[in-house]
């Protein structure tokens, strides 16, 4: 299995509870752009400490296994963790809470 079919399987259920959070009526009105800046704040330490973890060497990916693209030595497979985390977990957040417009 690559790491883009280990980042694709990750990502659908992150957007498998996103989308049970929107069916249920369950996602508040700045959610997504909460989210959105979380994401971001995410890829730039993603870009900086996993450059700087690889450039001193403790650890290193096997070729075989990515895509090839990499914002500096940090391979592109790596920003799908943030985005994944934040969106499952923000997906989550919002359905175990009430629907929008009940007390809670």
């Amino acid at each position: 299995m690559t790491f883009l079919e280990l980042n694709a399987v990750f990502l659908g259920v992150a957007a498998l509870a996103w989308a049970a959070a929107w069916a249920a009526g369950r996602i508040p009105r700045g959610a997504p752009a909460a989210v959105g800046i979380s994401i971001a704040a995410l890829f730039v330490l993603t870009a900086v400490f996993d450059n700087v973890m690889i450039a001193s060497g403790l650890f290193d990916y096997g070729g075989d296994t990515l895509a090839g693209m990499r914002i500096g030595l940090a391979p592109i497979e790596d920003f799908a963790y943030p985005l994944g985390s934040a969106a499952l977990l923000s997906g989550l957040w919002m359905l175990s809470g009430p629907r929008r417009g009940e007390a809670g």
